[in-house]
């Protein structure tokens, strides 16, 4: 074939192709409302008394489902970015996947926190605060782990009873956030587990990627990890996405963690994350009691 006749076929399919990407990622069953299955409530709530990143202000939701009952301790999964995980007409829709798998028992009897990244109210009125998003989530050290831990969960801990059992708890995140998810349980396993990270920034925005070499070269330790990302993802200045993904995967099965890693073909969204939400969540809670 020769090359102007090459260049009509791909013309001709390059719609169709297209278009098979983007039936590639509809929401399944998993991700809709269905019907005789009960919902769960969120409520919304705000958080403006931190010492850890002072002057920062945050909305948070909490997701409690019809199943709970507060003489016993639920399991915990936490998202950043939490607006846009608690969304039901979002590209994750967590409330919904939540109450299809709870119902199911395919995941146990689970609160979900939804928490923003921190904003710095402005002085003048009607303009917009600074946000403390990137400060927040790609730095490395113990700095938003303490934060969760010690200023943010006991004040979710006054409205719903949640389990001190590290393996009940996860934690997740979108792109920045995605590390940040990494960063407390890796700081903190003895509170968190579990890690979903979607299109996680596992880049030199502010040293995220060094965690490759910090997972080989420390001990392992008891986290179970599901890393998400597409080969359209980001490459800039700050690194490539895909590759620091793959780093990623490759350090984790040198030291035989717990882990799966879905390489996608979107880019920096939800699309890819959402799809595979459902199985996800079947896979990080696999093996944990859900009566």
């Amino acid at each position: 074939m020769n090359f102007s006749k090459w260049l009509l076929v791909s013309a001709l399919l390059l719609p169709t192709l297209s278009g098979l990407a983007a039936e590639e990622y509809k929401l399944g069953g998993d991700s809709l409302p269905q019907e005789g299955v009960p919902h769960g409530q969120v409520t919304k709530y705000r958080f403006e008394d931190s010492k850890v990143f002072p002057g920062t202000v945050r909305e948070y939701w909490i997701y409690v489902p019809k199943q709970y009952d507060a003489s016993k301790p639920a399991c915990l999964m936490v998202f950043q970015d939490g607006s846009g995980y608690v969304s039901t007409n979002g590209q994750f829709r967590v409330p919904v996947v939540f109450d299809n798998l709870i119902h199911k028992k395919e995941m146990p009897v689970t609160v979900g926190v939804f928490v923003n990244p921190g904003e710095v109210p402005t002085a003048e009125r009607g303009q917009k605060g600074r946000s403390n998003r990137s400060y927040e989530y790609d730095s490395l050290g113990d700095a938003y782990s303490r934060f969760l831990l010690d200023e943010f969960m006991p004040e979710v801990e006054k409205k719903v009873n949640i389990t001190k059992d590290p393996e009940g708890r996860a934690i997740c995140g979108i792109s920045s956030s995605g590390i940040c998810a990494w960063t407390v349980a890796w700081e903190r396993p003895e509170a968190f587990r579990k890690v979903l990270s979607h299109i996680g920034s596992f880049t030199n925005i502010r040293g995220g990627n060094n965690y490759p070499v910090l997972i080989r070269k420390a001990p392992k330790k008891p986290i179970r990890v599901f890393l998400q990302d597409g080969d359209h993802d980001l490459d800039n200045l700050h690194g490539n996405w895909p590759l620091s993904a793959q780093e990623m995967a490759a350090a984790l099965k040198f030291k035989d963690y717990d882990y799966k890693f879905e390489l996608g073909h979107e880019g920096h969204n939800g699309k890819h994350g959402g799809a595979i939400l459902p199985d996800s969540l079947r896979w990080l809670w696999r093996d944990y009691k859900t009566n």
